[in-house]
């Protein structure tokens, strides 16, 4: 029998460097191209004024200067008037507020001491540092010496979009890769990390239901107690900033117009396809994915894992929101990093590469983030997700096999 192998592995061993140098080189082509689109980006905001403006940024700059000036968030004329003066470039009459909920607005706080243009290069700088500590904490946990597949991480394209849009959705992977981190070493300060992830609560119900289930079964209260900690903090910091914080969100969210508009996201297509007066339709796929994650958490109770069960309920989230964006996309980074780690699959990788590339050409095609082009990239990531665990499963139950005939 050790002939046998003998005979077998030079082959074997072939065929696997053939396949790593195609899955490395697409994989490379990916990350590489990812990275120079944003350091070029980076590199020309602070030449071009119109930069800032042209940003989700301004809306988190506005919304700051509002806040150390005493003023209302939510005002229409006073956001619309600093926008504009700030360099946005979209219709006249249009204006955009932030709309997490009112105990996320001190993040945007020290954005109102500086310019629009000083503060907008510190303020992507400040979510590239996001996703270099989330991606490096990952693969701190599950990495090993000698691979180079944390640059999936780094390069990760929903989450460098956040980079260059000054979008806050990498808050919340932090947020959520802090919880993965400490759930069982620090469960106090896992709960108080989940406050990242209540700036954007409907992102998270599947994933969020499967943790109160199993917050429950083994009683880690502390978690709880850690997040309703950070939630009165915050509140307190913006009851001091902004006293009518509350009314005057309430107020907006009244007459915003939210479910009227498109994201790129399954409910909205849902509802557009069917009947798009039938708000409720946008709900259907987050009912759906809700129990379908309760019922995953009750089959897989006895040995439930946050990186690979929990990673998947993320995708699933993500994927059923009813209001979802490109770059929210960001938090399914766990998921797919854990899965580049764990496969043994080169055209798995090399697949990952691909999407990685597709995305990054797609602006030249479709710039604006809200079209359906963009419908494609959530699917696509838990395809390759059920993909993964698919080979990973084959791969335990083919190594029990291969040692009992090396034991024969």
């Amino acid at each position: 029998m050790a002939a046998m192998g003998d005979t077998a592995n030079p082959t074997s061993t072939a065929n696997t460097k053939k396949k790593a140098d195609y899955a490395d080189v697409i994989v490379a082509a990916g990350c590489a191209l990812g990275v120079a689109i944003t350091l070029l980006f980076l590199a020309v905001m602070p030449l071009n004024r119109h930069l800032a403006g042209a940003r989700d940024y301004v809306i988190y700059w506005a919304t700051g200067q509002q806040l150390a000036h005493r003023g209302n968030p939510y005002d229409p004329e006073r956001m619309r008037a600093l926008e504009h003066g700030a360099g946005f470039a979209g219709n006249a009459a249009l204006v955009n507020y932030m709309r997490n909920p009112p105990w996320g607005l001190p993040l945007a706080l020290p954005l109102g001491f500086v310019g629009a243009q000083a503060g907008a290069l510190p303020w992507s700088l400040l979510m590239l540092a996001l996703l270099l500590v989330s991606a490096r904490v990952l693969w701190t946990m599950w990495g090993h010496a000698g691979s180079h597949l944390d640059w999936l991480g780094y390069c990760f394209p929903p989450a460098l979009i956040c980079v260059m849009m000054g979008q806050t959705s990498l808050f919340l992977l932090l947020g959520l890769v802090l919880f993965l981190r400490l759930h069982r070493s620090a469960p106090f300060w896992a709960g108080s990390a989940l406050w990242f992830c209540t700036l954007k609560p409907h992102l998270f119900v599947p994933f969020g239901l499967a943790l109160l289930a199993w917050i429950a079964m083994t009683r880690s209260y502390r978690i709880v107690l850690g997040l309703a900690a950070a939630l009165a903090v915050s509140c307190g910091v913006i009851a001091l900033i902004d006293p009518a914080a509350w009314g005057q969100y309430l107020q907006w969210a009244h007459t915003s117009g939210i479910s009227n508009e498109f994201q790129p996201c399954l409910g909205v297509a849902l509802r557009d396809w069917i009947d798009p007066n039938a708000k409720w339709l946008a709900f259907v796929p987050c009912v759906v994915g809700s129990v379908w994650a309760v019922d995953y958490f009750r089959r897989l109770r006895t040995h439930w894992d946050w990186a690979e069960h929990g990673g998947l309920v993320m995708v699933v989230s993500i994927l059923v929101a009813p209001y979802c964006w490109f770059y929210d996309q960001s938090l399914v980074l766990p998921a797919v990093l854990y899965g580049a780690w764990r496969t043994r699959s080169r055209g798995l990788l090399a697949a990952l590469g691909l999407i990685y590339l597709v995305i990054e050409i797609q602006p030249l095609i479709s710039p604006e983030p809200e079209t359906a082009w963009y419908l494609w990239t959530a699917p696509a990531w838990l395809i390759w997700c059920l993909l993964e665990r698919r080979a990973a499963k084959l791969t335990e139950t083919a190594v029990p096999v291969v040692q009992a005939v090396g034991a024969g």
